[in-house]
């Protein structure tokens, strides 16, 4: 076996699977894992050292064996060594193992007594590896129909569409709670005074040019008033400033100058706590009145606040 796999085949392929399996294994991200962790490449010198080790205490070994041999044992291992792979001895054992090939010389033992114009038929085995595989065909088939016919087990096109859904779930969750990855549709209104005391700064830096530092208008809108040209709320104030105003003559998209979405957000809820602050010569309103239709309405909420209070009645 050892003539058909030398020592100069027989490490590197060991070491090479080894490699292939630590890399495989270890989560090292974008970078080989014996680079990222040093531990790696140590293990993996060490191991090649024992490899090499092992190798040159067997052939010394080898030697010292081969040396307490008979001169009928040397003739005898010099002839298997001489023999090609196909006739080796390890090589027929597995053959027949794995094929239950009588020799030709008993082909007559396995004659049948079935004679077509003179065509014989040999009871031959079928191979042992035709075999087993149709036994396990035979139990993957009783599983396969017992689990998706019998037990209703899901498909692969149902299997994806769960896939798919709980997918959407994850990415949802993921984005409410991930600053940099928030759009207008999970932006919210923040009231703290932190953060909008991070929004005036913003503000005063990037917006003031155009739109006053009280907001009161010049180039840019009054943002104090009711009117909102491209709409109000937190969701079109934080869509306008990330993707820009109207096209020619409205205000650049903030997102391609720099500003991160949380960023948006802290300008933006400091932008609609301006409203109602009545600053001196605010500029003509422009666009139209905005109503947020997601809030409840006056009259719902007194209709409300009067069956609650029929209720405690």
């Amino acid at each position: 076996m050892k003539k058909f796999f030398p020592v100069y085949v027989r490490v590197p392929l060991i070491f090479f699977i080894a490699f292939a399996l630590m890399e495989y294994f270890i989560d090292s991200g974008d970078r080989p894992a014996f680079i990222k962790y040093p531990m790696v490449s140590v293990f993996l010198i060490v191991f090649l050292f024992i490899l090499i080790a092992i190798e040159i205490t067997l052939s010394a070994v080898n030697r010292v064996m081969y040396q307490l041999m008979s001169p009928e044992e040397k003739a005898k291992l010099e002839y298997e060594n001489s023999l090609s792979l196909t006739e080796s001895t390890w090589y027929k054992d597995l053959m027949y193992k794995f094929t239950k090939t009588e020799p030709i010389e008993r082909e007559g033992d396995l004659l049948m007594d079935h004679d077509y114009d003179g065509i014989k038929e040999l009871d031959n085995n079928l191979p042992p590896w035709w075999v087993y595989l149709f036994y396990i065909c035979i139990i993957f088939g009783v599983i396969y129909v017992a689990k998706y016919e019998l037990f209703g087990g899901d498909d692969q096109e149902t299997e994806l569409k769960k896939e798919m859904a709980q997918a959407k779930i994850d990415v949802d969750e993921y984005l409410k709670t991930a600053p940099d990855l928030m759009d207008e549709k999970t932006v919210v209104l923040l009231t703290d005074p932190e953060s909008l005391a991070a929004g005036k700064e913003i503000f005063a830096m990037n917006c003031a040019a155009c739109h006053r530092a009280d907001g009161g208008g010049q180039i840019g809108p009054n943002l104090t008033d009711d009117h909102w040209i491209l709409g109000g709320g937190i969701k079109n104030v934080f869509h306008t400033i990330t993707n820009g105003g109207r096209d020619g003559k409205g205000m650049v998209s903030w997102k391609t100058n720099g500003m991160k979405p949380k960023e948006i957000q802290k300008v933006a809820s400091y932008i609609l706590s301006l409203r109602g602050s009545n600053p001196k010569d605010p500029k003509e309103p422009e666009g139209e009145i905005w109503v947020d239709d997601t809030a409840p309405k006056k009259d719902d909420t007194a209709s409300k606040a009067k069956d609650s209070t029929e209720v405690k009645k």
